[in-house]
This record gives structure tokens, sequence and C-alpha cells, in this order.
């Protein structure tokens, strides 16, 4: 596999599966986290930011995407692709830079981690049954949440051998490259393990709580945890809560996005 090299980047937080245009976004959350970041941090969103590239976002999550081109101009963000949003595209990003994978020298691989998935490609069809029965009990008045997380509750065994194919497969690549760690998305799964004597992090997902992120400095690398409150010291995901906020984020959008999908949306 062939990463970008960026070695610019000395401070970076890693984020993944906002799934921008569902009601489970942290959208508030979200917003504050990225303004509590350290002047020069990058900002690393790996994949799966957008959840339908075909599908017209309200005017709060226009209002999102506006607030990452506006980081861009402040901080160096880079969107790395995943599955869900592959094929979205901005006819005017900022100074957002897209990629599929990025390498921060040898220290860590970032990929989204759907090219370590055979499981739901070749179970397409489960998919789509599971996905309907979600839509069921959403119609007969179920509490809402990300298919994700109901999927963990039903379908536990089916889970573990998705998340376990994602890590191993992870792992081999990054060794296969020399790297000393790897952090992927795509599972919906937080973990921080080691297998094969290589680092392998999932920052899990922002659709549900607690919500991850990879923090990247020069002496350390760590998978923490960020919760909506008033007052906390940061502490490692294990320990704990870190970086806590307060209240939720008026920001609103100032560019509409009608035009930033693809044609086979007007099909």
């Amino acid at each position: 596999m062939n990463h970008r090299q960026n070695r610019r980047i000395h401070a970076a937080v890693v984020v993944s599966d906002l799934h921008i245009g569902l009601p489970f976004f942290s959208r508030g959350a979200f917003i504050q986290f990225v303004e509590s970041l350290a002047r020069g941090t990058a900002l690393i969103l790996n994949g799966d930011i957008v959840d339908n590239p075909y599908q017209r976002l309200e005017s709060k999550d226009e209002a999102v995407l506006d607030f990452l081109i506006e980081q861009s101009y402040q901080r160096q963000v880079i969107w790395i692709y995943g599955n869900h949003d592959a094929d979205f595209r901005m006819p005017e990003p900022g100074q957002i830079l897209f990629r599929r994978s990025l390498a921060l020298d040898k220290r860590l691989m970032i990929v989204h981690g759907d090219d370590f998935d055979t499981i739901m490609p070749n179970n397409r069809w489960f998919l789509r049954l599971f996905k309907f029965c979600h839509r069921v009990r959403l119609r007969l008045g179920a509490n809402p949440v990300h298919v994700a997380e109901l999927a963990k509750r039903w379908t536990p065994l089916l889970y573990r051998v998705l998340t376990e194919q994602v890590r191993k497969n992870a792992v081999d690549c990054a060794l296969q490259d020399g790297f000393e760690a790897i952090t992927c998305g795509h599972t919906h799964f937080a973990e921080d393990s080691v297998y094969k004597g290589v680092r392998y992090i999932n920052t899990g997902s922002w659709t549900e709580e607690p919500r991850y992120y990879v923090s990247v400095c020069p002496d350390e690398i760590r998978l923490l945890v960020y919760h909506r409150e008033a007052t906390a010291k940061p502490r490692t995901a294990n320990s704990g809560v870190t970086h806590m906020i307060d209240s939720g984020s008026n920001y609103t959008a100032t560019t509409s996005y009608r035009n930033y999908y693809t044609q086979e949306s007007k099909q």
C-alpha cells in the first residue's frame, strides 16, 4: 500500500466515522473538540466523515463542512477517504487535503480500514436485511441509534469476527510496510492493543458515546476520550475522561453544498 508521507506534522489528532448527515453524529461536541485544539495541531479525519455523498445535507450539517474548511486555513486538515465518503468531493475545499492513507514517518500509519474488511462486502444481503429491520424498528418508535450500535448488541459474534479481521489485516499491512503502529476506524469499535508486536488503535465513531480520538505528540501516541462535561484533566482512554467541554455550538453554515455532490445524486 502506498502511503502519503507528511513529515511536517509534529502534533495531530485523529478521529473517524463522524457520519455527518446522520442524526446520531455528535455535531456540537465535535465542533467544540476541534475548537479546543492547540494551535498547530493537525486535524486528521480518518474516513466516513460524510455518511452519504449523494444525500443533500441539512444546513446544520453543511455548517460542519464550512467549519472544516475554515479550520483548514488555521491548521492542517487532512481527510482520508473511507467506504462511505469515497465519492464525496468538494469543488472548493479550502486547504483540506484528501488522501487514501497517511504515514507519519514510520511511527503511525493512518487508514480508514475498509480495505481490511472482507466480511461486509461479501455479505451485502445480510447487511440489507439488517438495515431493513433497523428501519422497521425506527418506524415502530424504537430509540434511534446508529445501525452499528445495534449490530454490537444483536450479532456480537459476527461483530467480533469483523473487528478481529480488520485488526489482523491492518497489522499485517503495517508489518509489511515497517510501521510501529496503525490506526483505523470503520468498525465503530474503539480499541488500543498490540498484535504481532504492532500497536493497533481504532478510534470507534462519533455516532455514539464515548467519543474517541488519537492524540499524536512527538513523544507519545494515545487513544483518548472526549466527553461533554465542564471540567476535567486529560487522562488516557483506559483511565477515564479527557478534554471536557460544556455547552453546544452555535456555528452556522455560510456556504450551500447543493452543488457539492456528484451527478449521481441527481439521478
